[in-house]
Protein backbone atom coordinates (compact mmCIF):
# COMPACT_ATOMS: atom_id res chain seq x y z
CA UNK A 1 0.00 0.00 0.00
CA UNK A 2 1.31 3.44 -0.96
CA UNK A 3 0.45 6.44 1.18
CA UNK A 4 0.75 10.08 0.14
CA UNK A 5 1.24 13.07 2.37
CA UNK A 6 1.61 16.72 1.61
CA UNK A 7 5.13 17.79 2.50
CA UNK A 8 5.74 20.45 5.12
CA UNK A 9 8.89 22.43 5.82
CA UNK A 10 10.25 19.68 8.07
CA UNK A 11 9.92 17.20 5.16
CA UNK A 12 12.20 19.09 2.78
CA UNK A 13 15.27 17.11 3.91
CA UNK A 14 13.40 13.92 2.94
CA UNK A 15 12.86 15.28 -0.57
CA UNK A 16 16.56 16.19 -0.81
CA UNK A 17 17.59 12.74 0.45
CA UNK A 18 15.32 10.96 -2.03
CA UNK A 19 16.64 13.11 -4.90
CA UNK A 20 20.21 12.25 -3.93
CA UNK A 21 19.33 8.55 -4.08
CA UNK A 22 17.27 8.71 -7.28
CA UNK A 23 19.14 11.14 -9.53
CA UNK A 24 22.30 9.06 -10.09
CA UNK A 25 20.19 6.13 -11.31
CA UNK A 26 17.88 8.36 -13.36
CA UNK A 27 20.52 10.48 -15.04
CA UNK A 28 23.94 8.76 -15.02
CA UNK A 29 23.43 7.47 -18.58
CA UNK A 30 22.23 10.89 -19.80
CA UNK A 31 24.34 13.61 -18.16
CA UNK A 32 27.70 13.77 -16.41
CA UNK A 33 28.24 13.15 -12.71
CA UNK A 34 29.38 16.77 -12.47
CA UNK A 35 26.09 18.02 -13.92
CA UNK A 36 24.09 15.73 -11.62
CA UNK A 37 25.91 17.12 -8.58
CA UNK A 38 25.54 20.71 -9.82
CA UNK A 39 21.81 20.33 -10.47
CA UNK A 40 21.13 18.57 -7.17
CA UNK A 41 22.85 21.36 -5.27
CA UNK A 42 21.11 24.07 -7.33
CA UNK A 43 17.59 22.59 -7.20
CA UNK A 44 17.49 20.62 -3.96
CA UNK A 45 19.41 22.64 -1.40
CA UNK A 46 17.38 23.42 1.71
CA UNK A 47 17.07 27.12 0.89
CA UNK A 48 15.83 26.49 -2.65
CA UNK A 49 13.27 23.90 -1.56
CA UNK A 50 12.07 26.20 1.23
CA UNK A 51 11.75 29.10 -1.22
CA UNK A 52 9.71 26.89 -3.55
CA UNK A 53 7.42 25.84 -0.70
CA UNK A 54 6.92 29.45 0.37
CA UNK A 55 6.26 30.52 -3.25
CA UNK A 56 3.34 28.10 -3.49
CA UNK A 57 4.84 24.83 -4.68
CA UNK A 58 2.98 21.79 -3.43
CA UNK A 59 5.03 18.68 -2.67
CA UNK A 60 3.75 15.17 -2.05
CA UNK A 61 5.80 12.36 -0.57
CA UNK A 62 4.92 8.74 -1.32
CA UNK A 63 5.62 6.10 1.31
CA UNK A 64 5.05 2.41 1.69
CA UNK A 65 4.72 0.89 5.15
CA UNK A 66 8.48 1.10 5.76
CA UNK A 67 10.00 4.11 4.01
CA UNK A 68 9.56 7.17 1.84
CA UNK A 69 9.85 6.02 -1.78
CA UNK A 70 9.13 9.01 -4.02
CA UNK A 71 7.93 12.57 -4.34
CA UNK A 72 6.28 15.06 -6.68
CA UNK A 73 6.17 18.84 -6.74
CA UNK A 74 4.06 21.27 -8.76
CA UNK A 75 2.88 24.87 -8.87
CA UNK A 76 0.86 27.28 -10.97
CA UNK A 77 2.99 29.10 -13.55
CA UNK A 78 0.33 31.10 -15.45
CA UNK A 79 -2.55 32.32 -13.31
CA UNK A 80 -4.54 33.83 -16.19
CA UNK A 81 -4.38 30.76 -18.44
CA UNK A 82 -4.51 28.34 -15.48
CA UNK A 83 -1.32 26.52 -16.47
CA UNK A 84 0.41 24.42 -13.81
CA UNK A 85 3.85 22.86 -13.96
CA UNK A 86 5.00 19.52 -12.62
CA UNK A 87 8.50 20.45 -11.48
CA UNK A 88 9.48 17.15 -9.88
CA UNK A 89 8.36 13.52 -9.94
CA UNK A 90 10.83 10.90 -8.80
CA UNK A 91 10.53 7.37 -7.44
CA UNK A 92 13.23 5.11 -5.99
CA UNK A 93 14.43 2.69 -8.69
CA UNK A 94 13.47 -0.36 -6.61
CA UNK A 95 9.86 0.91 -6.68
CA UNK A 96 9.66 1.41 -10.47
CA UNK A 97 6.81 -0.53 -12.05
CA UNK A 98 4.86 -0.71 -8.78
CA UNK A 99 2.45 2.15 -9.51
CA UNK A 100 4.07 4.80 -7.28
CA UNK A 101 4.64 7.25 -10.12
CA UNK A 102 1.08 6.76 -11.32
CA UNK A 103 -0.28 7.42 -7.82
CA UNK A 104 1.79 10.59 -7.55
CA UNK A 105 0.84 11.92 -11.01
CA UNK A 106 -2.84 11.17 -10.42
CA UNK A 107 -2.72 13.10 -7.14
CA UNK A 108 -1.19 16.06 -8.98
CA UNK A 109 -3.88 15.81 -11.70
CA UNK A 110 -6.59 15.79 -9.02
CA UNK A 111 -5.16 18.83 -7.23
CA UNK A 112 -4.66 20.79 -10.46
CA UNK A 113 -8.21 20.00 -11.51
CA UNK A 114 -9.52 21.06 -8.09
CA UNK A 115 -7.74 24.40 -8.58
CA UNK A 116 -9.41 24.85 -11.99
CA UNK A 117 -6.19 24.14 -13.85
CA UNK A 118 -6.49 23.85 -17.62
CA UNK A 119 -3.05 22.46 -18.46
CA UNK A 120 -0.23 20.68 -16.70
CA UNK A 121 3.24 21.07 -18.19
CA UNK A 122 6.60 19.51 -17.41
CA UNK A 123 10.15 19.36 -18.69
CA UNK A 124 11.79 16.00 -19.35
CA UNK A 125 15.27 15.31 -20.71
CA UNK A 126 14.96 14.17 -24.32
CA UNK A 127 16.93 10.98 -23.54
CA UNK A 128 15.02 10.14 -20.34
CA UNK A 129 12.83 7.03 -20.50
CA UNK A 130 10.40 8.87 -18.20
CA UNK A 131 9.10 10.50 -21.41
CA UNK A 132 7.30 7.22 -22.14
CA UNK A 133 5.71 7.28 -18.67
CA UNK A 134 4.41 10.80 -19.28
CA UNK A 135 3.07 9.91 -22.72
CA UNK A 136 1.13 7.00 -21.18
CA UNK A 137 -0.25 9.48 -18.64
CA UNK A 138 -1.64 11.60 -21.49
CA UNK A 139 1.08 14.19 -22.04
CA UNK A 140 2.24 15.20 -25.51
CA UNK A 141 5.43 16.96 -26.60
CA UNK A 142 4.64 20.65 -27.00
CA UNK A 143 8.14 21.79 -27.99
CA UNK A 144 11.89 21.25 -27.48
CA UNK A 145 14.08 23.55 -25.42
CA UNK A 146 17.71 23.84 -24.43
CA UNK A 147 18.22 25.68 -21.14
CA UNK A 148 21.53 27.09 -19.95
CA UNK A 149 21.53 26.28 -16.22
CA UNK A 150 24.96 27.71 -15.50
CA UNK A 151 28.45 26.37 -14.88
CA UNK A 152 28.66 25.31 -18.55
CA UNK A 153 25.73 22.88 -18.18
CA UNK A 154 22.56 22.68 -20.27
CA UNK A 155 19.23 20.89 -20.01
CA UNK A 156 18.15 19.45 -23.39
CA UNK A 157 14.46 18.89 -22.75
CA UNK A 158 11.03 18.38 -24.16
CA UNK A 159 8.29 20.51 -22.69
CA UNK A 160 5.29 18.21 -22.43
CA UNK A 161 1.71 19.18 -21.69
CA UNK A 162 -1.57 17.59 -20.77
CA UNK A 163 -4.97 19.23 -20.88
CA UNK A 164 -6.78 18.71 -17.59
Amino acid sequence: MIYLRRAKEEDLSIIRNLAEQIWPAAYSDIISQGQIEFMLEKMYNQGELLAQLREGHTFFIASDAHEDVGFAGFSIIDLEQRIFKLHKLYVLPKMHGKGVGKILINEVFDKVKAENGKFLQLNVNKANKAKDFYEKAGFYIKYSTVLDIGNGFYMDDYVMEKEI
